[in-house]
Parts: C-alpha cells; structure tokens; sequence
C-alpha cells in the first residue's frame, strides 16, 4: 500500500428559493439555497468524496444516502466529522485539500476564511492545509445562468504514523 493517496470530488445542487445557502458550513446571505436531502453544502460534499475516494472508502451517497431520513436536513459538517473519523479508523491522516467552488453569484470572498476554518476543524487539521477558491463561469454553463452551483475538492491523505 502506497504511503500516500490522492483523491478528487465533484458535486453539484440546484438553486431554488426558500433554502438556505450554505458553504464549508458557512450561511452565505443569498435570495436562494441549493437543494439536496441534506444542507446540499456542495463544498462540505465534495471535499468529503474526495477525502472518501482518496481512501478507497465509496463515496457520500454509499455512506449517507438520500433515501435514508436520518440524514433529512443534517448538517454537511456533521457528515465530515463522520469521514473524517472513517479515514482515521482506516489510518489515514489529511495532508492537505483544495477545493474549488463555482458559482456565478454571490460573491464568495468574505466567507473564503470561515469555510477554511470550519473544513479544518472538523478534519482535525491547521487551516493553512485547507484551501478553498471560488470561480465564476462568465455566465457559461448552468453555474454562469444561476441555476445552480458546483464544487471540485483534491486532497493528499497519507498513512497515519502509530504512536
């Protein structure tokens, strides 16, 4: 077994009215939120199948599927505190994850520093081993018409050393 793994997730949720935005945990003020079973964090979402993948632990609808009402509403970072606890039993530790969201609007850059933080602390790791970014698609796409919002995660994980 390779001493590090690299993993990748996408996730993608429609935008409708009457939900809350929310983003690495954060409640970003906006007119709409993205729909899903759960928050629909579409950050949280995908850094979480990144970190599954990376470990060859499935993904977040293996483990946290819709038709389960037990995950009706829950919080993302909830589910991340899960992973994250997954990805220690296996024994793996996070080096380091890098996530891009894309979305034409609103303005995610005064809300970048809280979703660093939250994804870190919930991993259990410093906040400079997190990075989050976000993009628009110049009105390209159903992210650039508004209609909804994608996100993109990478992380190193690398073999836990016993103490």
């Amino acid at each position: 077994m390779s001493a590090f793994r690299i993993g990748h997730g996408y996730d993608v949720h429609r935008l409708v009215p009457g939900r809350k935005l929310i983003l690495g945990g954060v409640e970003v003020p906006f007119d709409r939120g993205l729909l899903g079973h759960s928050d629909a964090d579409v950050l949280t979402h995908a850094v979480m199948d990144a970190l599954l993948g990376a470990a060859g632990l499935g993904d977040i609808g293996k483990l946290f599927p819709d038709s389960d009402p037990a995950y009706a509403g829950i919080s993302s970072l909830l589910l991340l505190d899960r992973v994250a606890q997954r990805l220690r039993e296996a024994g793996w530790q996070v080096g380091n994850v890098d996530a891009t969201v894309l979305a034409q609007q609103p303005k995610l850059a005064p809300h970048i520093p809280k979703m660093r933080q939250n994804l870190a602390r919930h991993l259990g790791i410093l906040q400079e081993q997190v990075n989050v970014k976000a993009t628009t698609e110049e009105g390209l796409g159903f992210t650039g018409a508004g209609q909804g919002m994608a996100a993109h995660a990478v992380c190193l994980l690398e073999q836990a050393v016993p103490l």
